[in-house]
């Protein structure tokens, strides 16, 4: 199994505050696995300890392969959570594991 694994530090933006738009965007990641067939799995978790040089959130993302995770990159309804990502986040950091 492919796991993509993505951490964003979140920020006030689109009229929203920071801990409105985690919410926004977990809320659009966990309805992917419904849409998106190439996911085997997603997890998002939010940071629970307060700490400035924490990321806000984490997501977990299997696939079976490569080929599946660019799939699920490249999926409309991916792409769609991720330009609001992009507007709500500053800062961003992921690793991609086999295991």
């Amino acid at each position: 199994m492919l796991k993509h694994i993505v951490m964003w530090k979140f920020k006030d933006a689109e009229g929203k505050t920071k801990e409105e738009n985690i919410e926004i965007v977990k809320n659009g990641l966990e309805a992917l696995p419904e849409k998106v067939s190439h996911i085997k799995k997603l997890t998002f978790l939010k940071n629970q300890v307060e700490c400035a040089r924490n990321f806000d959130a984490l997501l977990v993302v299997e696939t079976e392969n490569e080929e599946e995770l660019e799939k699920y990159k490249t999926h409309p309804e991916h792409k769609a959570v991720a330009s609001y990502v992009a507007k709500v986040t500053e800062n961003r950091g992921a690793v991609d594991i086999w295991e």
